[in-house]
């Protein structure tokens, strides 16, 4: 499989493990997971055909980790970012003192009027690194860098959620908490 056609077939992977499963006939259980035999079935009834073999590398391999077997390898789910109504079965923990979150310039003016908001999705993503929010914000054209007190928000009581992948989860960032958000 080479590069374009696993890209391709993540971005499949996607839309059926995160936001719409009826596109392949399917429907996730609770918690997110889908038998991986009725997965594949559904993905070749659409024209997405892969084999296991295929969808075990694209798992492994992704830098993202968007996606993951159960212990018995018999489901899979994706790790966050669902717009469809699931349950992660994820425990609060203490984040780190500081998160990140890449954007573009255009989302600041929404941004300073009302923080990060997770919009169709369970959660705001938080990044722990500047590279990796830097690479999220870059997907939409040039990056900006926003730095989240995340030691103050979690001292107020707002929970954060560390998925299966490293990616910190919040329900959402009031500005307060965004560092150097002025206008301008």
């Amino acid at each position: 499989m080479d590069e374009r056609a696993k890209t391709a077939a993540s971005k499949f992977l996607s839309l059926v493990l995160r936001h719409q499963p009826e596109v392949a006939g399917l429907t996730l259980d609770a918690a997110g997971w889908v038998n991986v035999d009725a997965l594949l079935e559904g993905c070749a009834a659409c024209g997405n055909g892969l084999t296991r073999a295929q969808l075990e590398h694209i798992v492994s391999t992704s830098s993202k980790q968007r996606f993951a077997f159960s212990e018995d390898g018999l489901r899979i789910r994706a790790n966050q970012g669902h717009s469809t109504e699931v349950e992660l079965g994820l425990t609060p923990v203490e984040p780190p003192t500081r998160l990140f979150h890449g954007t573009v310039a255009a989302a600041l003016p929404a941004i300073r009027a009302a923080g990060l908001q997770r919009m169709a999705r369970h959660h705001v993503h938080l990044s722990a690194d500047e590279g990796t929010a830097l690479a999220v914000g870059g997907r939409r054209g040039k990056p900006v860098l926003l730095r989240v007190d995340a030691g103050a928000m979690h001292a107020a009581g707002h929970l954060f959620y560390l998925s299966a992948n490293g990616v910190w989860l919040t329900t959402d960032v009031p500005s307060a908490f965004i560092e150097g958000l002025s206008a301008g």
